[in-house]
């Protein structure tokens, strides 16, 4: 038997003991021990997560109405009731507006049901984690959120009213896996989690003292007495340090596999999971590599560009795998044609030795960008757990092809292969496993960067952006390019409350204005002539803002904003074709060295760079894009990067211009309300964002955080 996988301070956080764990299959089982575990809670229950929605039912499969199986929060707050010394923490990833329509707003509870949202990460990160402790005695973690979508049982139909949304919409099938641990381990996440929300809060959580055992004896173990690793991934923020430990875990993991390496996993894009893989597979006598995914990822965006993403790696470890030994597949149900089921386990099991049971993904941001936790446990040659690692596989891979587990541990034991008893057990017509060819279009691929920005593999920070492109002398530009944006926005709302309310209206008569702009609406030139406005205006060097402003009153708001976001982005392309005609030195004269520093970000930063410095008012507009040109930034990236940049400023402006130009047409205190709030709105956040800048400008460089693992625990 080789050294142990698992090392404290190398690949992980921590090894703690448990003397009892269980591994639970799909959110129906795994909801219903949380509901029995809290109803045992005496003095602390602890919840970390993504997600979270106090409107679901731990139990909506039970026959006989209980606490339980009511909604959550009414659940919660009536254990909080009967028990006076109980407190509950719960701390939530506060996400952008992108997931405000699909999440439940800020709930309400007792007053000892402390509810949080964190926003204490680098911005594009995320707190993925999922974590529950109860009383340090028992906690769990891996994909499972408390939230909508998840309970579903090992069978997975196509349809079922207790998987259904609060609308009655019905979820696809979803899959996953949760662990649970006690002893030290459990008191263990109860400190990460305390931690979490001391540095969310500032608020200092006393673990709780209580000599009851919580865990419930319907809970029947899987394995008994064995070491908890807890690997973290958290991104540099502010003073605290990088942390990969799940990356190295993995890493180590894999190149330890003899027989067999088995994931499930939502996605494939992590760079270093397939740099290991590739070296394993490429090996004459390396073990069998078995992933299974799901089909499509969700949402339109985010499969577009995980799928391409995954698609390339694919790609790689299939001309890897010269002796035959990857598959890669998805479950398939019969009736599930146009959606499919959702494999959301983060799970590794690796020969019959070792299982990590996680909410990382396979992806680049789950390896340094997302806050995630990872639990892992080895058999460290003991026959018992190896004997249960290895039906906790199969009963897993059983499920998938809807097979009995006494078949399918039959077939690999006559076959000594795990991918030949799959193969042969996959002629089930009504669920199997099917092989993902992981075919895009060729269109998609071309479009989709390299440097995708939905999975970078580290934060990049405004202010790091302006550090290595702005000099320290030249920072005071920004600050005043918001005050002359902040002044231009004024300025126009002042222009329509005159314009209605003065005399001015009679030397502009509002009529006529009007009148143009319904020609103007009617013309089928009309696309033409405002994309040539600002191909104009590109070439004038005049203020897109006031373009914009104008593309929104003179048309409805979606048009305006396809308008206008069309327009920025052709007269970004044709300043920056110009800059790369004319070359560098000619350039540099207009621009000094900041054309240098461009480059210079861009090709460590790639998209994330030039989306950042169109929010940031480096210079003005067709100036950034001569430059751009000039030191010839790679011409998707520049694309992209200003599409995703302009978006929300051409958003907010495209929406105060239209709500100008209603307060001109129907003025009333609603409207002048609106406007005024929108316009309030926009120079806070200025405000906020010139102060932030005017405390990081005179910050040394060596604040900038660096990229390194951490070398202790914390």
């Amino acid at each position: 038997m080789s050294l142990r996988i698992l090392q404290e301070g190398k690949n992980c956080w921590k090894v703690a003991p448990a003397s009892r764990v269980k591994l639970l299959i799909d959110g129906a089982a795994y909801f219903s021990a949380v509901a029995e575990i809290f109803a045992r809670a005496e003095k602390s229950i602890l919840i970390l997560g993504w997600d979270f929605d106090s409107r679901i039912c731990l139990k909506p499969e039970a026959e006989n109405p209980t606490a339980a199986s009511q909604d959550l929060r009414s659940f919660l707050d009536s254990l909080v009731e009967s028990r006076p010394e109980l407190e509950i923490h719960i701390l939530i990833w506060s996400a952008p507006a992108l997931y405000t329509l699909d999440r439940e707003p800020v709930p309400t509870f007792h007053p000892r049901i402390h509810f949080y949202l964190d926003a204490n990460h680098p911005l594009g990160s995320s707190h993925h984690s999922k974590i529950v402790v109860v009383d340090d005695g028992i906690a769990f973690a891996g994909g499972l959120d408390l939230a909508k979508g998840r309970w579903d049982t090992p069978k997975h139909p196509c349809e079922d009213s207790r998987r259904a949304d609060f609308n009655g919409t019905m979820l696809p099938p979803h899959h996953d896996v949760q662990i649970a641990v006690d002893g030290n381990a459990a008191a263990a996440l109860g400190d990460l989690v305390r931690d979490r929300w001391r540095r969310a809060t500032g608020e200092r959580l006393q673990a709780p003292r209580t000599a009851a055992d919580p865990w419930p004896s319907s809970l029947t173990p899987d394995v008994t007495d064995v070491d908890i690793a807890i690997a973290r991934t958290e991104p540099a923020y502010g003073e605290d340090k990088e942390i990969r430990e799940i990356e190295a875990l993995l890493k180590d993991a894999i190149a330890s596999a003899r027989r067999s390496i088995y994931f499930e996993n939502q996605y494939l894009s992590s760079a270093a999971v397939g740099d290991a893989l590739v070296s394993r597979l490429r090996e004459a006598d390396g073990p069998e590599v078995i992933l299974v995914i799901s089909r499509n990822s969700e949402g339109w965006i985010e499969a577009a560009i995980m799928n391409v993403l995954r698609t390339r790696l694919l790609k790689r470890l299939r001309e890897a795998d010269r002796h035959d030994r990857l598959r890669v597949y998805y479950p398939f149900i019969d009736g599930l044609e146009k959606r499919c089921m959702s494999v959301h386990s983060k799970l590794l099991v690796v020969d019959d030795r070792l299982v990590r049971v996680g909410s990382a993904n396979l992806a680049n941001r789950s390896m340094g960008l997302d806050t995630e936790c990872d639990l892992a446990f080895e058999s460290d040659g003991r026959k018992k757990v190896e004997e249960r690692i290895a039906k906790f596989r199969n009963s897993l891979i059983a499920e998938h092809l809807g097979v009995p587990l006494e078949k399918l541990t039959a077939a690999v034991a006559e076959t000594s292969s795990l991918v030949a008893a799959i193969d042969r057990l996959r002629e089930n017509q009504k669920r199997t496993l099917q092989p993902w060819d992981g075919s895009v279009p060729e269109l998609l691929d071309k479009m989709i960067p390299d440097s995708a920005v939905i999975d970078p593999e580290a934060p990049i920070a405004p202010d790091v952006v302006v550090k290595e492109l702005v000099p320290p002398e030249k920072r005071r530009f920004i600050s005043g390019a918001m005050l002359r944006g902040a002044i231009i926005l004024v300025l126009l709302f002042g222009l329509a409350a005159a314009w209605r309310w003065t005399s001015l209206g009679e030397w502009i008569d509002f009529e006529t204005i009007a009148s143009w702009e319904a020609s103007l609406q009617e013309n089928h030139a009309a696309p033409l002539l405002v994309l040539g406005a600002y191909l104009l205006g590109g070439l004038a060097v005049f203020p897109v803002t006031i373009l914009i402003a104008a593309t929104a009153f003179a048309f409805g708001p979606w048009t305006a904003l396809i308008y206008s976001l069309l327009g920025c982005v052709l007269s970004a392309m044709l300043i920056y074709a110009i800059g790369h005609r004319l070359g560098r030195e000619t350039v540099a004269r207009f621009t000094g060295r900041r054309w240098h520093r461009l480059n210079r970000l861009i090709s460590k930063h790639g998209i994330l760079a030039v989306a950042f410095i169109r929010m940031i008012p480096i210079a003005p507009y067709s100036v950034v894009n001569l430059a751009a040109g000039a030191a010839h930034v790679p011409f998707r990236d520049f694309v992209f990067g200003t599409l995703i940049g302009m978006s929300p400023g051409v958003i907010a402006i495209t929406f105060l211009g239209n709500q100008l130009g209603e307060m001109i047409r129907h003025p009333s205190v609603l409207t002048i309300s609106v406007v005024a709030g929108i316009l309030a709105l926009m120079l806070l956040g200025g405000e906020w964002f010139r102060r932030w800048l005017g405390v990081k400008r005179n910050t040394d460089e060596t604040d900038i955080p660096k990229s390194t693992a951490a070398d202790a625990p914390r």
